[in-house]
């Protein structure tokens, strides 16, 4: 049976597999740094710098991918972004001598650059893929692509973890620098080059969002990663490394765990986000923006309730691991759901021609949240612990329920 590549089904599914290999790098890469310097004795604070450009970048990076994706096509964009990676991955193939903070900032730039460049243009090329008329296709295929990668960007936590604890850094990252330049050889022969460059030129002060919904949206996002990433990003391995006394394979597997957890919830969101306003398109349905006010309501309380729980535990370190394991898996699965409805709205909210300027936007807003909950992340650890970051946590969430009030319905 013939099978042809350039169908929508069959370019989905590549571009669906070119984004989880470079996910499975990217979970990998970002346990091998955090655990690695931990190991090396660099504090939480130097930790979250290494990371600073990382998020720094991806900033910027979606500021003008989608101008540049309108311009060379969404799949050139992710081929640029595979190829970053490896440039990232090659970089930290040298003696630990040589691994400072500035060197490896440096690379975590690079890597950075190429995560925002690989998975605005995953999502955004999913659009012109979908009819205009099959919302609930494009909400099932959005929480698909999205809820798998991060099912996969948890195998890549215990992948690092266990590349780390078996064949060192060095000789981790050459196998993944390895595996994803056979990936971009195949993206390159197999991916339609023309998806998604726009009919009509587009000027570059094109860049901000004109859309009160996208802008709205986007600042939402803000917030809601924001949320996530000052606990999970430094705070959690950290502590349950040093305060839990737990092994480099084990905070690895409770990362990796969590992620696929949280990924494997993103892809059965459309069976299950049914509150508030819904339209019907064959049988499934398509959430609105009171569905997303509802559930990040649902969620504002979690982070604060698993504080209590860590001052309540005390010394107690088998209670103190038992709640907070329990507490962020309740977490997870609630945030996975706020995720998968947000990555539906923005390419719903998007403009038909150009989507990419309007993901971008917004995918540039959710960098900056994790960067701002990066860099609050040890900063806040450290000088308060991991009871201050959960408390913080419920006040993003709570600015997120806020600004979600207003969008469409």
């Amino acid at each position: 049976m013939n099978v042809d590549l350039k169908a929508p089904a069959s370019q989905y599914t590549l571009v669906t597999l070119s984004y989880w290999a470079f996910t499975l790098s990217d979970g990998a890469l970002r346990m091998l740094v955090v655990l690695f310097f931990h190991q090396l004795g660099y504090s939480p604070i130097e930790i979250a710098g290494i990371l600073v450009l990382y998020e720094l970048f991806g900033v910027i990076t979606n500021l003008y991918a989608g101008w540049l994706a309108t311009t060379i096509g969404l799949s050139i964009t992710m081929q640029m972004g595979l190829g970053l990676q490896i440039a990232a991955l090659v970089m930290l193939m040298v003696d630990s001598s040589i691994l400072n903070v500035v060197y490896v900032m440096a690379a975590q730039a690079l890597s950075g650059i190429g995560k925002d460049l690989n998975k605005m243009g995953a999502k955004a090329s999913i659009k012109s893929l979908v009819p205009a008329d099959a919302q609930g296709r494009l909400y099932r295929w959005i929480a698909l692509l999205t809820g798998s990668k991060n099912a996969l960007k948890g195998v890549g936590f215990f992948l690092g973890g266990w590349l780390l604890a078996t064949v060192g850094f060095q000789d981790a990252v050459a196998i993944m620098a390895g595996v994803l330049g056979a990936v971009l050889a195949l993206s390159i022969l197999l991916l339609d080059r023309t998806t998604g460059i726009a009919k009509k030129p587009q000027p570059f002060k094109h860049l901000f969002s004109k859309s009160s919904a996208v802008n709205r949206l986007s600042a939402a996002r803000f917030f809601l990663f924001g949320s996530r990433d000052i606990w999970f990003v430094v705070a959690l391995p950290v502590f349950l490394q040093s305060q839990l006394q737990w092994s480099y394979i084990q905070v690895g597997s409770m990362m990796a765990a969590w992620v696929f957890a949280y990924g494997v919830v993103q892809t059965v969101a459309p069976k299950v986000t049914v509150i508030g306003k819904t339209v019907k398109d064959s049988n499934i349905t398509h959430p609105s923006g009171r569905t997303a006010f509802r559930w990040v309501a649902l969620l504002c309380l979690v982070p604060a309730a698993i504080a209590g729980g860590l001052y309540a535990a005390g010394s107690n370190i088998s209670l103190v691991a038992s709640g907070l394991v329990s507490g962020l898996l309740v977490f997870g699965a609630l945030f996975a759901i706020n995720s998968s409805i947000h990555s539906y709205l923005i390419v719903a909210y998007a403009r038909e021609d150009g989507t990419s300027l309007d993901v971008g936007f917004y995918y540039m807003c959710n960098a900056a949240g994790r960067l701002v909950g990066t860099l609050l992340s040890g900063l806040v650890y450290q000088q308060f612990g991991l009871a201050a970051c959960l408390l913080l946590s419920s006040g993003m969430l709570i600015a997120t329920a806020v600004i979600s009030k207003k969008l469409p319905n």
